[in-house]
């Protein structure tokens, strides 16, 4: 052991170790390996990457400048779904909500009845075939055609059911030629009504308005405005009507012209001298809804005339006469 003199000069000598200067030099060097550590610490966590926590407070302004694009890009398409083109097409659902099918199917007649005294008492001479009868003009309550015959005396009772019906004279004999020729073609038609006097249509015409009151006019004329009255008019039926309409005891239907009979007479009457008086689609002209079984003589010649134009009985009258009024 090595004694050292104490440098405060109190005189008193300490001992000095020989690996006292090795110790102090290693402590030196821990001390300065320390300070580094710790200096290399506090640089190694000021160049690390941020905790993604904080990652928003340490990101330079590119940085977010970057991140809001994606955001915006991943959040377009769930904002377009939810616009509303796809609910645009409503419009084109109101149209079928909005026709009223009531209005198509009972169309309103545009015809307005005139009262009867405007004209007055209207009778008609016999020798005159083109007598307009309509909803607007009537005729007399005490015309009653001279030369009236009835059926019976010239069909059997298949043809007339047992029905009083009669028929004027003057066209009697062109009936009895095309009934003839019905049969003929193997056809079973009969008649089921002729003559009908103003009475008998008051009866038929508080009938349908018992039965149906809404559409009445289009179904039946007020006593006084049938054609029936005439004595020249005469309605058909058929046999097949019941198996085609699928109703018992059927007399009048609109599929009459569906039936072997129906169809015959729209293609042959006129060769005869008759006229279907309501055509298909003639109500606003005639008053009238479609009556296939409804055919009136007008004399073979006019008849033929009307079919080859495609054209009908009162259409003819309202463009080819003056307008009727009682008094003459």
């Amino acid at each position: 052991m090595i004694w050292n003199v104490n440098p405060k000069g109190n005189g008193r000598k300490r001992p000095f170790h020989p690996l006292y200067p090795i110790w102090l030099i290693l402590l030196i060097t821990l001390i300065l390996a320390g300070c580094e550590s710790g200096v290399g610490a506090v640089l190694e966590t000021d160049q690390a990457e941020p905790a993604p926590m904080e990652m928003p407070l340490t990101t330079t302004p590119e940085t977010v400048v970057q991140v809001v694009p994606t955001l915006t890009a991943t959040l377009a398409p769930t904002t377009t779904v939810f616009r509303p083109p796809t609910l645009t097409p409503i419009p084109t659902v109101t149209p079928s909500l909005t026709p009223a099918p009531t209005e198509t199917l009972t169309p309103t007649p545009t015809w307005t009845p005139t009262a009867i005294s405007l004209c007055g008492e209207r009778i008609p001479s016999d020798d005159d075939l083109l007598t307009l009868v309509t909803h607007e003009y009537g005729l007399g309550r005490a015309y009653e055609p001279a030369d009236l015959v009835p059926l019976s005396d010239y069909f059997p009772v298949h043809i007339t059911l047992g029905y009083p019906s009669e028929i004027r004279e003057v066209a009697v004999g062109p009936l009895v030629e095309m009934v003839g020729a019905m049969e003929a073609a193997g056809l079973r038609p009969f008649i089921i009504s002729g003559y009908r006097s103003y009475a008998a249509q008051a009866i038929a015409w508080a009938k349908w308005n018992e039965y149906n009151p809404e559409y009445v006019a289009g179904l039946s004329a007020r006593p006084g405005h049938s054609e029936h009255q005439l004595g020249t008019t005469v309605d058909f039926g058929s046999p097949e009507l019941e198996a085609v309409t699928g109703i018992e005891d059927i007399e009048f239907h609109t599929h009459f012209y569906m039936t072997s009979e129906g169809a015959w007479l729209l293609d042959h009457a006129h060769e005869y001298g008759f006229t279907m008086s309501y055509p298909p689609y003639t109500l606003e002209v005639t008053g009238f809804y479609y009556e296939p079984w409804h055919y009136r003589y007008v004399g073979m010649e006019l008849a033929t005339q009307l079919k080859e134009q495609e054209t009908y009985l009162i259409q003819y009258l309202f463009e080819n006469f003056p307008l009727p009024c009682v008094g003459e």
